[in-house]
């Protein structure tokens, strides 16, 4: 659920690489980091309000390719009044000791015709492990667009503790999306 942070993230975040790479900014208003989990074998939807990124990217050599991406742990909302209390509370993202998640991603690799894998590593309530994010990407002048999915295991990063730290109530496995559009801010 929480990793998709860091694969936003890390996909369009970072500084020049090399001399073909271009720097982009997510457009968070047009972008949405969400995220899937399952409580009771009932599942419900939710994403992240605020969330900010930078990549260095150039599709000609992904390779060279990095992304720094932090979302702001209180802003998760699933629209459900009990669930977005708890998110920020200790036992869930301890906002309060953990105000931010973070994806760094570390390099890009083409796996077909329009898609990639970000490779990196996602920070969650100070805990860091690393992931693999595959993304669609379409390129259009100056504005990217990336879609991706990934399956993390909630506890990994620590989310749940307590009577949530088992998959008695709350599933471990939690799906997190990225709908990310960025701009061209350097060539």
């Amino acid at each position: 659920m929480f990793r998709s942070i860091g694969f936003a993230a890390a996909l369009l975040v970072g500084a020049s690489v090399s001399a073909h790479a271009a720097t982009w900014t997510i457009d968070t208003a047009k972008s949405t980091l969400g995220f899937t989990g399952s409580q009771s074998g009932t599942p419900f939807n939710g994403k992240f309000g605020k969330f900010s990124g930078t990549i260095v990217f150039d599709p000609a050599n992904p390779g060279a390719g990095h992304a720094d991406v932090t979302v702001e742990t209180a802003s998760a909302a699933t629209g459900d009044q009990q669930k977005d209390g708890a998110m920020p509370g200790s036992d869930w993202f301890a906002a309060d000791k953990f105000p931010t998640a973070a994806f760094k991603a570390t390099s890009f690799k083409s796996t077909g015709t329009g898609t990639y894998e970000a490779d990196g590593t996602l920070t969650i309530r100070g805990m860091s492990k690393p992931i693999a994010l595959p993304f669609t990407l379409a390129i259009t002048g100056d504005t990217a667009k990336a879609d991706g999915k990934v399956q993390l295991i909630r506890t990994d990063y620590g989310v749940g503790q307590g009577a949530w730290a088992s998959a008695q109530y709350v599933a471990l496995e939690v799906a997190v999306t990225v709908a990310i559009v960025a701009t061209k801010t350097a060539p």
